[in-house]
């Protein structure tokens, strides 16, 4: 008779310990990252991938890095490029602009991104949805320019909203080097 008894005190506090843990593992674990090629600094909820590919600005060709994570549908990332000259810059923040738009097929939303910490710096706000092969996007993004170096600050999320305060901590983290 002892046994069982022993026996299910060990499950029930199993159970209890796994449902105590579970309740205190965050969904979101915001970490502190740092661009690796172009330096930024930026609150990411789960451990970044990086990787970096060139890519055509319409007729600007750059090498851009992306530092990613991805909770639950929602990614969260940041691109980084260097171009040749500084005069391309806001050429260069258009051209992201329309092919983020046009990636999910949308046209630009209203809803207002979370304010900036430093109103100093070139930047487009986007915020769209759109459908892809019967799946819905929903994106917002900021898109910076500090000398020759473009920053693309962007959420995506695929079926779902994008929670303010989870958007409101990601960009207000953001900072590139000075």
């Amino acid at each position: 008779m002892r046994r069982p008894i022993r026996l299910t005190c060990l499950l029930w506090f199993i159970v209890v310990t796994t449902l105590v843990l579970t309740a205190c593992s965050p969904t979101y674990n915001w970490r502190e990252t740092h661009g690796e090629k172009i330096p930024f600094t930026v609150l990411l909820p789960a451990k970044p991938s990086t990787f970096s590919r060139n890519i055509d600005l319409n007729g600007l060709p750059v090498d851009m890095s992306m530092t990613a994570a991805e909770i639950d549908g929602i990614t969260f990332a940041v691109g980084t490029a260097e171009l040749s000259d500084v005069a391309k810059t806001a050429q260069a923040l258009e051209s992201m602009r329309l092919a983020l738009l046009n990636n999910i097929n949308a046209t630009p939303a209203t809803t207002a991104l979370p304010a900036r910490s430093d109103n100093s710096l070139p930047a487009l706000d986007v915020s769209a949805t759109g459908v892809v092969r019967d799946q819905t996007y929903t994106l917002m993004a900021r898109l910076i320019a500090k000398d020759k170096r473009i920053y693309q600050v962007l959420i995506m999320a695929t079926g779902k909203t994008i929670p303010a305060e989870q958007a409101d901590t990601f960009f207000s983290s953001f900072k590139p080097a000075s």
